[in-house]
């Protein structure tokens, strides 16, 4: 006799069933949530994208780890000193978009990598290449910028150990890299600081394997260093800004996204403490008609990722952590997006 193997599957197996023919509010089941608990330490990294996730969890009562917090009474306002890139991650990395960033910190804060070309100047002034966007307007001498590298490694090397939960958004394989050492910095030279020189610096976008290498790398020197962590990764639904592959953006973006997915899944089937949270479907696939997009096509709006987060904060995650009750004036305005530079 035969079965037909999918008569035994549940609604959401089925396309007709669990997308076409409910409201797309309606969804459920998306993703089965991993065990979070009140006391878990969750630290922040990644894309753009990630400040979201990490605004939400601490709105919400979560034991948001803030390693690198602003200096007391030296911002007029919580926006000035997220100007400065405080209480925008768990530490003040600033954003990190590739994996080959991820892994050089952690690497650099352990004291297994040491990056050559890391202090760039303009007007004057200098700058820590690999965070340019936490200080808008530098330091007097590149000894002050190595100084305060060395205080913040040393406050990213406490993240990592003592961290339960990691959650990484992935949002770029497109990146620029010193020609000395291979170092990968989150914006081009000349963005944001610095100067672009073609004999020191090249692009490079990442393939597959080598992300995948990245983050398995990343993830066994982190459970060398904290046994007990646990990863979640997302990946930003956010297109790319500028494109320096030689292909249409839309085409460029398209394959960084789908890359990006394709390991995010792979690594969450093969190790056990990692896991998978779909808000890049939720936001960019054609079901959603693309409302969740602000008039640019490419920045998402608030009604997307409160959306996002109620299927984040679903299941027995429910119960744990409630509704959001932040008021709508205590809410950050705007993200810290170092890639956006790119296209001014």
């Amino acid at each position: 006799m035969i079965v037909n193997p999918y008569k035994s599957l549940p609604t959401k197996a089925f396309w007709r069933s669990a997308v076409s023919e409910i409201h797309y509010a309606d969804l459920k089941e998306l993703w089965s949530p991993m065990d979070i608990t009140l006391t878990d330490r969750i630290a922040t990294a990644g894309s753009c994208f990630a400040q979201h996730i990490g605004r939400n969890l601490a709105e919400r009562g979560a034991n948001f780890m803030d390693c690198e917090p602003a200096p007391a009474a030296f911002f007029a306002s919580g926006a000035e000193a997220r100007r400065f890139g405080y209480g925008v991650y768990s530490c003040r990395y600033g954003n990190i978009y590739t994996a080959r960033q991820l892994i050089q910190l952690f690497e650099e804060a352990f004291g297994r990598r040491k990056p050559r070309d890391i202090v760039w100047s303009s007007s004057g002034r200098f700058f820590d290449a690999l965070r340019p966007s936490v200080d808008p307007v530098g330091q007097a001498s590149e000894r002050d910028v190595l100084m305060l590298r060395e205080r913040h490694l040393e406050m990213v090397r406490k993240m990592f150990t003592s961290l339960d939960i990691f959650v990484f958004t992935m949002g770029l394989t497109e990146g620029w890299i010193s020609k000395i050492d291979a170092t990968m910095y989150p914006t081009a030279p000349g963005t944001l600081c610095g100067s672009f020189d073609a004999d020191s610096h090249s692009f490079h976008n990442l393939g597959f394997q080598e992300i995948w290498s990245d983050m398995v790398a990343f993830w066994e020197g982190l459970r060398q260093v904290n046994s007990k962590a646990r990863m979640l990764l997302t990946v930003s639904p956010v297109p790319l800004t500028a494109t320096a592959s030689g292909d249409h953006v839309l085409v460029a973006s398209t394959y960084s996204k789908s890359v990006l997915r394709s390991i995010a899944g792979e690594l969450a089937k093969n190790f056990d403490s990692i896991f998978y949270f779909p808000s890049y479907e939720v936001i960019s696939s054609h079901p959603s008609r693309g409302m969740f997009y602000d008039p640019n096509l490419r920045s998402v709006n608030e009604m997307g990722v409160d959306y996002v987060m109620t299927h984040f904060f679903s299941g027995k995650l429910t119960s744990i952590f409630g509704k959001n009750t932040a008021h709508e004036k205590d809410k950050p305005s705007g993200l810290i997006c170092d890639e956006e530079a790119q296209d001014r």
